[in-house]
């Protein structure tokens, strides 16, 4: 009962920790309880969209953001374009956005200390749900657990049990100990070799005085826009379990008065696992120390907002698959933000050149009507009341007889230049306003004087 319980609670968990989607049950938008999946939004869907079916594109666009954003020497840029690197099976690894039905999965096989695989996640996965519910014990990720119970807990692990933690077999220290030991474990560090200068760059994107000089202080907004696209690129299974951690680590954070564990003791525990080479000599690695250990508290203190993709990537991947105007950057949201919404822009102002041309066809009309009406037509009551029911539909370019007589200013019933047209052809005489009033020169009614 007490398994059961906690998967029904990591159910509830995983909705906002695993990735950043909202589950919205049928239930919820009148459907029925038959038992039909849930609805996913994800606020990124046209971005894993464009990732999966346009990866060429994709790729291009982030770096081109990056490159905006970080200035990368050739052979430093060169890294991040290495292909994604293969799972064990020889498939690259599934997209983001996808099902997280496989953290179920606890297939048999070894865990430590091989690639990261979906399968490695799943067992981990127990681990960081269990220190989630811990997070009040003093010292935590700092204070080392039992050699013998860690060993017995590694086992299990590799070989795709079930852990009972509710049983009491483990301390928080036990797991937390051996959830260090896995990253450590893994062939490259959790952010990856190719990304190293990258995130290097990043810790070094500071604010500029009014003279446009470099200052000390951190450009946290560039610094979030760039991880926000670096991360990005990382492996699907990388990112997976980064954001898992980093959501956990966080959360430590927060709990500091209990645990005594803040964002950089937290930082000091985990960035020899999660971001430092491990292929990096001594000297070049004490040069990039305190760099690497800043970037990593940057991580846990951000952790809520870096896995999100730039509300402008966001906007160009919908785009692609909407067949209007593209949006590139940040630079081109900004411009579009200003001169008005990029959706529907094209649209809004044809249908103005539309309404334009057809004002000015109907002014032309109207004043090739006015004209044969004065020359053509004998002087007649019929031609009075015709030129003042002209005057009744023209605006301040249209003709007018110059003996028209003004009079007050009234309201009156518009009339269609369609229907005037009709019933002159038809020989009908118009009808007049109801008090028989026309509106001086000018104004919006205008007319030719009275009946004699």
């Amino acid at each position: 009962m007490a398994a059961e319980k906690d998967t029904d609670v990591n159910k509830r968990d995983r909705r906002g920790t695993v990735c950043n989607v909202v589950n919205s049950h049928e239930s919820e938008t009148g459907g029925g309880g038959d038992g039909r999946p849930p609805i996913i939004f994800n606020p990124d869907f046209f971005v894993e969209k464009l990732r999966h079916e346009r990866p060429e594109a994709f790729t291009e666009l982030v770096l081109s953001n990056i490159t905006r954003l970080l200035d990368l020497p050739g052979a430093e840029f060169s890294q991040l374009l290495d292909e994604e690197p293969k799972t064990p099976n020889g498939t690259a690894a599934g997209g983001f956005f996808r099902s997280f039905n496989f953290l179920k999965r606890k297939d048999k096989g070894v865990v430590f200390g091989m690639p990261l695989t979906e399968e490695g996640i799943a067992h981990i996965y127990q681990l960081i749900m269990y220190l989630s519910k811990n997070l009040h014990v003093e010292g935590l990720f700092r204070v080392p657990g039992n050699s013998l119970r860690q060993q017995t807990l590694r086992e299990q692990l590799n070989g795709g049990a079930d852990i009972d933690f509710a049983s009491g077999d483990f301390h928080p220290n036990d797991v937390a100990t051996l959830l260090k030991g896995f990253l450590g474990e893994l062939p490259e560090p959790l952010l990856t070799h190719r990304h190293l200068h990258a995130h290097l760059k990043i810790t070094e994107l500071n604010l500029f005085d009014e003279r446009g000089d470099k200052t000390s202080v951190p450009d946290k907004e560039r610094q979030i826009e760039a991880l926000q696209l670096l991360l990005l690129l990382l492996p699907t299974a990388n990112r997976t379990l980064l954001k898992l951690l980093l959501d956990l680590l966080y959360h430590t954070a927060k709990q500091q008065d209990k645990n005594k564990m803040s964002a950089h003791n937290l930082a000091l525990m985990f960035a020899p696992h999660v971001i430092w080479p491990k292929n990096m000599n001594a000297s070049d690695l004490q040069e990039n120390l305190k760099k690497l250990n800043s970037g990593m508290a940057f991580l846990i203190k951000h952790s809520q907002k870096i896995f999100r993709a730039p509300a402008y990537l966001r906007e160009h991947a919908r785009l692609q698959f909407a067949n209007t105007k593209i949006i590139h950057s940040k630079d081109d949201l900004e411009l579009l933000s200003v001169s008005g919404p990029p959706v529907g822009t094209a649209c809004k102002r044809s249908g103005a050149r539309v309404r334009l041309d057809s004002e000015d066809h109907t002014e032309e009309a109207l004043r090739e009507l006015y004209r044969h009406v004065t020359d053509n037509m004998p002087h007649s009551a019929k031609k009075k009341k015709l030129i003042r029911q002209l005057g009744k539909q023209s605006t301040p370019v249209t003709p007018v007889s110059e003996n028209t007589t003004p009079t007050s200013k009234k309201h009156t019933r518009s009339r269609s230049f369609g229907g005037l047209i009709k019933r002159k052809v038809l020989g009908s005489q118009p009808a007049v306003d109801r008090r028989g009033r026309v509106s001086p020169p000018g104004k919006e009614n205008l007319s030719c004087g009275t009946e004699s």
